[in-house]
């Protein structure tokens, strides 16, 4: 409550630019904060702090929305009670900073807001305080902005103040903590490992910091502890874990940023399985903080059979898989030449237009599909077939049906997963395009699928050469061991990704524990011995000193937000984001620096 010696109004640290004068804190202590007070606190005295939220001069009567981080509750100035206080709110305009002090009263039945918490009561203000003011807010608070998000990053510290902001943030804070908490009870320790290492060779490009002591010599920004990590394994803590900062220059989408959060974790002794048990506990209970109940295990399939149901490795298991077809319709004019031939199915459309047809078969044709649209004209020129199709997928007259094959000419070249994978775009845009009709992409249904057993390596058309589909350290199943050398296509690693609802939540793999399996996937990769030795040497040497089995995965802690929130970027997610261009606008970074700094560092600077 309020202390004797503050007055209410005449001390103050100095006239502001509008001659408005402001008050000290001093020894104010608020009672509640904005949204805790109720109708069981009739007729008690609080002291509130916040924001201005909202303003109404009535003439006799003032109205303010005040705003804290907990809620918002209605204050009323009377000028009957009390003109001068009367006359100081006639000062308050939006996004002030004050604190009020009086008694709570409870609001008339046709005056009580539903919208609001503290919606049955009102704080009828005796005593108000101008801690500070504020220039008239860029853009409003409301959740529904129009604003664009240039103007919102640019003043971040507004925007942080909206509702929902604060309400994705805090999530966030909560889901990190339920994090920690369901690690630390399965056995995990926390342990840091460096900002400041060297540059990697695979993956995407560094972020490099030129080292002032060892000139011409540069350290990197990690993309990820994973050599660290797993030298804490060799070290003996068998239970790694971290919420850690990585960073990667690479080009941005609505789900990266050049630093992102990730939750890394690392164990040894154990089997793929031991991995998926603990995610899936510690998943249920940062699904749990932010209100959501999930029921492990989660389905588990092979990085073929993604391919294979869904043409892409991380699908979006709300919508139905499609269906190879192409063996139903061998030997017809429609046949796909030997390459796939699938069937999609979108439920419960309903009625669907010539000219969305028409989009459909258009967003097919810039895949290099043919896409037949008029399941009825099928049925009529095959109607054996259809009636197998339609028993395979289900279909009802109230659902889209559309098959797909390969528009291009026939390449006995082109590989069967690039065929896949067109057909599971296509999937995906009818699935968005109607998602408002069938319901199937609703945001509050998390569908969490494994998919294990992905290829060792993938061919660099550019490079010409075999790289890591994962990373280097990622072990090869023990029967295909052989395959490293002699038939790298072919050679499964033991690798596993989690997905939710479409989109790639985490990454993990059992490692490579020997030194010697370490230097042939090297070998595969096209390292000779003295690169592997020259950019990996303290990780072999590190592995020939009693490596344990380990694996481990590491999860994407804003995309994991973002799909909780409900957003759509992962910007939305985290406090100080950078644009798309990787700049941040409040900071106006990234900045030129001295000349003296880059004497010192012996870089050349050409000013702009």
């Amino acid at each position: 409550m309020s202390n004797a010696n503050i007055s209410n109004g005449p001390i103050s640290n100095g006239d502001s630019q509008q001659g408005l004068k402001l008050d000290f804190l001093g020894d104010l202590r608020r009672t509640h904060h904005c949204g805790a007070l109720r109708a069981s606190d009739e007729g008690s005295r609080a002291l509130l702090m916040g924001w201005v939220h909202r303003r109404r001069d009535l003439g006799g009567l003032i109205f303010l929305h005040l705003r804290d981080i907990q809620g918002i509750t209605q204050v009323v100035f009377r000028a009957e009670m009390d003109s001068e206080i009367h006359a100081r709110a006639e000062q308050i305009r939006g996004e002030f900073v004050v604190a009020v002090e009086g008694h709570v009263e409870k609001r008339s039945a046709e005056t009580i807001n539903p919208n609001l918490p503290t919606g049955e009561v009102e704080l009828v203000a005796d005593k108000v305080w101008i801690l500070n003011e504020s220039k008239p807010a860029p853009f409003p608070m409301e959740d529904d902005l129009s604003v664009g998000e240039e103007v919102r990053l640019k003043h971040r510290y507004i925007d942080l103040r909206r509702h929902r902001m604060q309400a994705n943030i805090r999530m966030r804070s909560a889901v990190s903590y339920a994090v920690r908490q369901s690690l630390y009870q399965q056995g995990f320790q926390e342990i840091e490992t460096p900002f400041m290492t060297r540059s990697t060779p695979e993956g995407a490009r560094d972020f490099v910091i030129p080292s002032r002591l060892t000139p011409g010599s540069f350290y990197a920004l990690p993309q990820s502890p994973q050599i660290f990590k797993q030298l804490l394994m060799v070290g003996g803590y068998e239970r790694y874990f971290q919420i850690v900062r990585c960073f990667r220059d690479e080009d941005l989408r609505a789900d990266r940023q050049p630093e992102f959060t990730q939750i890394d974790l690392e164990m040894s002794f154990v089997q793929q399985s031991d991995v998926f048990a603990v995610i899936e506990s510690m998943l249920s209970k940062a699904f749990a903080a932010a209100g959501v109940d999930l029921a492990p295990p989660f389905p588990r399939i092979t990085y073929r059979q993604a391919m294979d149901s869904y043409g892409i490795d991380k699908p979006d298991t709300r919508i139905p898989p499609f269906h190879r077809v192409e063996a139903l319709f061998d030997g017809t004019p429609i046949s796909g030449n030997g390459l796939p031939m699938v069937a999609i199915l979108i439920p419960k459309v309903g009625q669907v237009s010539r000219k969305e047809r028409d989009e459909l078969k258009a967003f097919g044709q810039e895949k290099k599909l043919r896409v037949f649209d008029d399941p009825k004209r099928l049925e009529r020129d095959f109607p054996e077939q259809m009636a197998q199709v339609r028993t395979l997928t289900g279909a009802t007259e109230d659902d889209l049906l559309l098959l797909a094959n390969w528009a291009a000419e026939p390449d006995e070249h082109l590989p069967e997963r690039e065929v896949l994978k067109a057909c599971g775009q296509l999937r995906l845009f009818a699935a968005q395009k109607y998602a408002d009709r069938h319901k199937l992409l609703d945001p509050k249904q998390f569908h969490f699928l494994w998919v294990v057993d992905f290829p060792m390596f993938e061919w660099d058309p550019e490079e010409h050469r075999w790289v890591a589909a994962h990373h280097p350290f990622t072990s090869v199943h023990d029967e295909d061991l052989d395959l490293l050398t002699t038939d790298p296509a072919n050679c499964r690693a033991k690798s596993y990704d989690i997905v939710l609802n479409g989109v790639e939540l985490g990454s993990g793999s059992i490692r490579i524990h020997r030194a010697d399996v370490q230097q042939k996937v090297f070998a595969a990769l096209g390292f000779t011995a003295e690169d592997a030795q020259h950019r990996f040497g303290f990780l072999l040497e590190g592995l020939s000193y009693g490596a344990p089995p380990h694996g481990g995965i590491a999860l994407g802690l804003d995309r994991m937000v973002m799909i909780l929130a409900g957003e759509s970027s992962i910007r939305d997610v985290i406090a100080f984001p950078k644009t798309a261009r990787g700049t941040d606008l409040m900071c106006e970074a990234p900045s030129d620096v001295p000349d003296r700094l880059l004497r010192d560092l012996g870089i050349m600077h050409t000013r702009r």
